[in-house]
């Protein structure tokens, strides 16, 4: 029956420094011994038997049926082809590959200096080595990945592994003080849990500056405080104030603490252009605050605006009721007196109001009734 059959053996991976099992497998067997042999061609074992003195191979299982093998502390140089034989006439083999994978090293970053200036331009190489295969290697700026990098791999002295090199330039921008700058290695042999080396980045940078009024209108008679809010690195410390090109002319109302200037009781001798100065190590930089004073008793805004309005709109109403008036006063004073109805024919030759109305239809007793007066 074992003329027909045929041993079984699978491929094996295992990490650098990790254990493996090598198992030859018969359905049929009569009685037939099964042997495993290394790379060399070195026989292990033979059934039961061991065969080769190295106390990292053991023995898992010999049956007519199967025979496994254990190896621990796995070598890069035990990688290769391994044989099972089946000793029936002729003899039945099986070959299993054992691939041994290199562990990369844990990257280091060199090229670093710290601080770095704005503007200024780091070349940083990441290094890592011993991985089998050449493993992979990344940059990222906190989580973000930089893409804009050189890589080279170059063969190690054993001839097996590989050191991987990677080249990135970073120019010093203050937005990425603080960052986080890492680099990352990814392999097969590191179950998901990549290598990382990072270092945080300090950029040194010249001051901003911006002056912040306590309030947007200024009057006259009110205090009034500007703060100079400066950023920079190092810190700039403290701030210097200057009025018009000048020293601030009068120190007993116009009072420096830190960064704020305080002036009280505004008054129009204050306006002007107010200057605040801050330096660090790297440069100088500077902001303005023009003053304006506005008066207090003067009505600004939309409420002027309405009072203006209404104010004018009344004039007009009372300039147009005297024009009446006295247009019609005039007219009143030039036709005052009574006049009488026409009220007949023949009336229009009358020569006064009284004739007509006795001139027509109708007799003096009516008269009196028909007279209608004009004031």
């Amino acid at each position: 029956g074992s003329q027909g059959q045929f041993p079984v053996a699978q491929n094996v991976t295992v990490v650098e420094g990790g254990t493996i099992n090598l198992t030859c497998r018969v359905d049929q067997n009569d009685n037939t011994s099964l042997q495993w042999s290394n790379p060399a061609q070195q026989t292990l074992y033979f059934d039961d038997k061991k065969a080769l003195r190295d106390n990292r191979i053991e023995l898992v299982r010999a049956s007519w049926h199967e025979l496994s093998i254990s190896i621990s502390d796995v070598t890069l140089s035990d990688e290769g082809l391994y044989t099972c034989s089946l000793f029936t006439m002729p003899v039945k083999t099986s070959k299993a590959f054992l691939t041994v994978l290199g562990v990369p090293e844990k990257p280091h970053i060199t090229g670093f200096t710290s601080p770095i200036m704005e503007g200024d331009i780091v070349h940083l190489t990441c290094k890592s080595s011993g991985s089998k295969p050449a493993a992979d290697i990344r940059w990222f700026k906190n989580d973000q990945e930089i893409t804009d990098v050189r890589k080279v791999q170059e063969k190690d002295n054993n001839g097996k592994t590989f050191t991987v090199i990677s080249y990135l330039n970073l120019q010093g921008d203050r937005k990425d003080d603080g960052a986080v700058i890492g680099c990352r290695v990814d392999h097969e042999s590191l179950n998901s849990t990549p290598q990382i080396a990072s270092q945080v980045l300090e950029i040194h940078y010249i001051p901003t500056v911006r002056i912040l009024p306590s309030t947007p209108l200024p009057q006259e008679g009110q205090p009034l405080i500007l703060t100079c809010e400066s950023k920079g690195k190092p810190l700039p410390e403290p701030v210097s104030w200057t009025k018009d090109g000048g020293e601030l002319p009068d120190p007993e109302r116009m009072i420096v603490n830190g960064r704020e200037l305080t002036i009280s009781f505004l008054n129009k001798t204050d306006n002007g252009t107010y200057r605040c100065e801050a330096t660090n190590s790297i440069g100088q930089s500077s902001a303005e605050y023009v003053l304006i004073i506005s008066d207090p008793n003067a009505l600004a805004g939309p409420a002027a605006t309405d009072h203006a309005l209404i104010g004018g709109i009344v004039a007009v109403v009372v300039f147009v009721t005297l024009c009446s008036i006295i247009l019609l006063g005039r007219y009143l004073a030039r036709h005052k007196g009574t006049y009488l109805t026409n009220e007949a024919k023949g009336a229009e030759d009358a020569p006064d109001a009284d004739t007509a109305i006795i001139n027509a239809e109708g007799s003096h007793v009516n008269a009196e009734e028909k007279k209608e007066y004009y004031i």
